[in-house]
């Protein structure tokens, strides 16, 4: 048994672990038998109330998070080329990876994805009746003359609110975008921001029926100045009625008019989310705190990874504005910086917004480019066309600030005979990459590669100018692409060509470098998953000891003293957050000092050998490469400027076309079943196929 093995196992085991005690968390077996016992053994005068909670609910999780950034280093390492032979086993899998519905809201939802939320449902609504059950039996009346559907109403109303905390528990996984646990269940940053709106929303439902809960049960039994009680021996309610009205604040302003309409609105308002933990947390108290603590926990690790990376500034080196207006930045990256296609990268402009950060597809390909990352900007919005005028106007260097890249860990779309790759608009980018990927394994001796048939929509015939990005400008493969190509391209709001004086033409404007800007690399090098379960560890294992020494040595003196008096509840929460915070921030620091010592005593060995050498720079410069021309629709064309490797089905355009309206969403079909596809004989594609459907969404 390979050590792989034996880690999955690990993990899966620990997973299964932490998952049942979820399950028998709410149950009458639980609070009645085994609480005591944990109680007595795990809470200790060292972390108290928390023992029993840091073991169960928070060091499974943080475990896995470590370990499995290990296994995801092994792996990397020990990946051999893409092949179909290596990725065959994968195919037995890919039923799970297959739509199960589609549909507004929820847009494309896999097999597996919906397996899981039905688990998740059941969980939810396994936990809110037992939790009933065992209240109703044991009802406490709360007040002298109290009636017993009013306790009931209460209790109904605090569990709810304990319903929620399990929905809180899963939140930040999602949005966690450095994180090991989403690569360990096959899952990546943005194909996961569903699971976060999915649940955000039935969160914000949970807590405000818990919210409107309580305050109507305060009126019907006359108690209503408990809304101001801060208490200091048990969960403040003045917290939980700030916590819900920036949540408000957030849901609100989170809606899809909203945040497609008025972008900015959105992402200023979803900022309180820092308010929004602290007196959430506040008001559940230490103990819950220790039950969602792995996510917030490895939330904040990724997010200051990511603001010390966004520190540096990335080299801009060129840009190129085509005739569709969409512009192509370039930019220099490290030799050693891996991704695979279909990653996506945050881009930064101080001097547009200091703020707002956006996320790009790369097209480029770091086997056919190795010191260069290149991404397209559709000019759509204000923050696209503030970027587009400033690169069209006269500036010799403009700052950009980088997170990533992020994106799946192999390029699992080899392993097929056939992709169909269907896209609308700017939503071809990841087929950019992904065709580069089958060009690069092309030339490799022996290689076998799927063949692909890309069918584009575009609304105008400006837009075909972005198919001139399949291929780089300066990094075209050393050997003949052996790969099968066809292109199928759609005009839907035109009905004729463009007159040949109104066409636009395409630019490259280059920059000139600053010694402050540094190639684009991964925040931690190229064995970031080493240094990411090293920060982890350091900085669990340091908040553990660091919050056993305040609690034995300062707050247990306290809480234990013969007068009666107990430290304040709200203050073990506040200790909590401190010391989370000041340990990653130690940790993080660390690693990245490290690091860095160590990048830069490479790059003065490297320039000590290159001397003085290319000391002249390339100033800022416009250049007219070609003039963008249409061409008549023939039958098909082959492109002999990419050596007969692609075949043109020819453009067709019309006024009204069965084509949806062009989204942000990019999807590819991969062959293998029974299916009629009627594709052209020239194409030289089976017409008996299987297809197995998978989708890339965009849906920030």
């Amino acid at each position: 048994m390979s050590s792989m093995t034996v880690l999955r196992l690990i993990f899966l085991v620990m997973f299964l672990g932490w998952l049942m005690i979820w399950v028998m968390l709410p149950t009458k077996v639980y609070k009645n038998a085994w609480t005591p016992k944990l109680n007595h053994k795990l809470n200790s005068t060292y972390f108290e109330a928390q023992g029993t909670n840091l073991l169960l609910f928070s060091f499974p999780v943080m475990f896995i998070a470590a370990f499995g950034c290990v296994y995801l280093h092994l792996q990397k390492n020990l990946r051999k080329p893409n092949s179909r032979g290596v990725l065959t086993s994968n195919r037995r899998q890919s039923f799970l990876r297959r739509p199960a519905l589609v549909m507004a809201p929820l847009g494309i939802v896999t097999a597996m994805e919906l397996a899981f939320a039905a688990m998740f449902i059941a969980l939810l609504i396994w936990s809110l009746a037992n939790y009933l059950y065992v209240s109703f039996g044991h009802l406490h009346i709360h007040k002298q003359g109290e009636k017993v559907w009013q306790a009931k109403f209460r209790s109904v109303s605090l569990r709810l609110g304990y319903i929620g905390n399990i929905c809180w528990a899963f939140l930040f996984f999602p949005v966690t975008r450095g994180s090991s646990i989403l690569p360990l269940v096959g899952l990546t940053s943005e194909s996961s921001i569903k699971f976060h709106i999915w649940l955000g929303h039935l969160s914000m439902i949970l807590f405000a029926a818990h919210t409107v809960g309580f305050i109507i049960y305060w009126a019907i039994t006359n108690q209503m100045v408990l809304m101001l009680e801060w208490s200091k021996t048990y969960v403040s309610n003045v917290a939980g009625e700030i916590a819900i009205v920036l949540a408000l604040a957030m849901w609100v302003t989170s809606s899809y008019r909203i945040r497609r309409k008025m972008f900015e609105v959105f992402f200023y308002t979803h900022q309180l989310y820092i308010l929004y933990v602290v007196f959430y947390v506040l008001h559940v108290g230490a103990a819950y705190f220790c039950m969602i603590l792995p996510g917030i926990f490895l939330f904040i690790i990724d997010r200051y990874l990511r603001f010390l990376q966004s520190q540096r500034r990335a080299r801009l080196e060129s840009a190129r504005l085509l005739p569709c207006g969409s512009i192509e930045l370039t930019f220099s990256k490290s030799p050693g910086l891996y991704y695979n296609p279909t990653s996506i990268i945050f881009l930064n402009v101080p001097s547009i917004s200091k703020l707002q950060w956006h996320p790009f597809t790369i097209t480029s390909n770091c086997n056919m480019e190795q010191d260069k990352l290149s991404v397209v900007v559709k000019r759509q919005g204000s923050w696209s066309q503030k970027l587009y005028q400033q690169i069209s106007s006269s500036v010799d260097r403009l700052e950009v600030s980088v997170e990533g890249p992020y994106g799946p860990t192999s390029s699992h779309f080899l392993r097929h005979e056939l992709l169909v790759l269907v896209s609308g608009g700017s939503g071809i980018t990841p087929f950019i990459s992904i065709i580069r990927e089958i060009i690069v394994e092309s030339t490799k001796p022996g290689c076998q590669v799927p063949r692909v048939l890309l069918v584009c929509a575009f609304k105008n015939s400006a837009d075909l100018a972005i198919l001139d990005l399949l291929l780089p400008v300066n990094a075209a493969p050393s050997n003949t692409p052996q790969m099968q190509l066809q292109i199928e391209a759609y005009i839907t709001r035109e009905g004729e060509l463009p007159m040949e004086d109104n066409l636009k033409l395409l630019r490259t404007i280059w920059f000139k470098p600053n010694q402050l800007d540094s190639p684009i690399n991964a925040s931690l090098g190229n064995s970031n998953w080493l240094w990411l379960g090293a920060i982890i560890v350091s900085s669990f294992v340091m908040f553990l000891l660091i919050l056993g020494i305040v609690t034995r040595y300062y707050i247990y003196p306290i809480d234990h003293q013969n007068n009666g008096e107990t430290y304040h509840y709200s203050y073990y929460v506040l200790w909590d957050m401190f010391l989370l915070c000041a340990c990653t921030f130690i940790a993080s620091n660390a690693a990245v000092f490290l690091f860095r010592k160590k990048e830069n005593a490479v790059e003065r060995e490297a320039d000590s050998e290159l001397g003085s050498a290319n000391t002249n720079h390339i100033t800022r410069f416009l250049v007219s490469e070609r003039q963008w021309r249409a061409r008549k629709p023939t039958p098909s064309v082959t492109c002999s400027s990419y050596q007969g490797f692609i075949l043109v089905q020819g453009l067709i355009l019309r006024e009204s076309c069965s084509i949806a309206k062009p989204r942000m969403l990019a999807s590819w079909l991969v062959g293998r079943g029974k299916c009629d596809m009627r594709l052209p004989k020239s194409a030289h594609l089976a017409c008996q196929i299987t297809c197995t459907f998978e989708s890339i969404s965009f849906n920030w």
